[in-house]
């Protein structure tokens, strides 16, 4: 665990860095390194093809992944997909080789450093928490204009398949925290990337759903049928959400792209809190008391700040490592951020007069709280791939002592 591999030797031309949207928060990408342990340890152990199948598969997904820098989504899905079921198998006890094989991955974005660990639930780990992580990446495109020069509309139907997205993404990685991470051991565990931490997983998952309606609430502005109530309710279960992954992420924050994250985090829930704000003041302004108005008057004006603290967070997650383009204005922000200083000055000129009377008596008002409407989809794993069935494994005959001396002989010889 932790070995890190060497240094490229020989220098190699820079190439131009393409400096990504962020729309929807992707995490590193980590990816298989090319390896020929799974040949060399499960050599007369597991029927050739088996192995071969295993090896092929998963150095295809290391070669693909490596080759596009992880934009290929689709073809590296398919691949992962069928690579599931034969790690499934390698997992079982009774198959008598969950802890012989030595799993190296690393991060895309660095590519000097690796993680490995002997253990088939690291493995299975890796895979599905990449699995999500290219989720991520295909809702984000769908919310990324392909003429950066227009002006930023993103259809209906783009916004209900990120939702979809971003739901299974959640899933995957719930899955991780609930039927993968409990299997691995504690010292494995404790040397795992922070980004494989459960905390961090958390935080994700839960950020998926706020990120999910921060979708709804897009709709909703669209939509002529969707009341203010709804858009009230919609912005302040974002905001719980993100307070949630806030919290999650917070016990474990460090430097790098768990900063990043969190600053991600700040931004999107002042822009929710902004949002509440403003729909909370707007269903306030109706009532007839003078004391509904003035209550108005302090949400509208608070929106209008949380909006200008927003627009300097957003600037703060761009410029952290690894730096992002900032993303133009769409959906539902697209909308507050003209109606939010109009309404506030709008509101402020027509009932300034009795804030001034009443002398700050009334401050911002609490935002209401409600039940989270967004869950995670559930996510199996797919049944062992029918080659792990042992009744009909032939295989030459050799000890398991044969075979780790045979390993470790070739390994010298290396």
């Amino acid at each position: 665990m932790g070995c890190t591999s060497s240094m490229y030797k020989n220098a190699r031309k820079k190439k131009k860095k393409n400096i990504p949207q962020v729309t929807i928060f992707v995490p590193p990408l980590r990816v298989p390194v090319l390896s020929d342990d799974v040949n060399k340890m499960l050599r007369g152990l597991v029927p050739k093809a088996l192995v071969d199948r295993i090896s092929s598969l998963r150095n295809q997904i290391a070669f693909v992944a490596q080759d596009t820098g992880g934009t290929a989504v689709q073809e590296l899905q398919g691949a992962l997909e069928d690579y599931l079921p034969l790690i499934v198998g390698l997992t079982k006890r009774e198959n008598g080789v969950q802890e012989l094989v030595e799993f190296k991955w690393k991060n895309i974005e660095d590519g000097r450093h690796e993680v490995c660990a002997k253990d088939s639930w690291f493995e299975l780990l890796s895979v599905v928490h990449m699995m999500a992580t290219l989720t991520f990446s295909e809702a984000n495109s769908k919310l990324i204009s392909k003429d950066p020069t227009s002006d930023r509309v993103v259809a209906s139907d783009s916004m209900s398949a990120a939702v979809d997205l971003l739901l299974k993404a959640s899933g995957y990685l719930e899955f991780c925290i609930r039927d993968v991470l409990v299997h691995i051991p504690a010292d494995i565990k404790r040397k795992m990337p922070k980004d494989l931490q459960e905390d961090v997983i958390g935080a994700i998952s839960i950020q998926a759903l706020a990120q999910g309606t921060e979708m709804q609430l897009g709709l909703a502005v669209e939509s002529k049928k969707a009341t203010l109530p709804v858009k009230r309710r919609l912005a302040c279960e974002q905001l719980s959400y993100l307070g949630q992954a806030h919290f999650s992420l917070s016990k474990c924050i460090n430097n790098g792209n768990e900063n990043k994250q969190l600053l991600f985090i700040k931004w999107k829930y002042l822009e929710a809190k902004a949002a509440a704000y403003y729909y909370n003041g707007l269903i306030v302004d109706k009532g007839t008391n003078p004391s509904c108005h003035t209550t108005a008057v302090c949400c509208f004006l608070a929106a209008e700040e949380l909006l200008t603290e927003s627009k300097k967070a957003c600037l703060n997650f761009c410029l952290a490592a690894p730096i992002t383009r900032t993303p133009p204005l769409w959906g539902a922000m697209k909308h507050l951020n003209k109606k939010i200083p109009e309404t506030a000055f709008k509101k402020s000129q027509m009932y300034g007069y009795l804030l001034d009377q009443e002398k700050g008596l009334h401050g911002v008002p609490e935002l209401p709280e409600f039940e989270l409407s967004l869950k995670p989809e559930e996510y199996e794993l797919p049944e062992t791939n029918e080659a792990w069935d042992r009744e009909k494994w032939e295989i030459p005959g050799q000890t398991l002592k044969e075979h780790l001396i045979d390993s470790e002989d070739e390994m010298e010889s290396d």
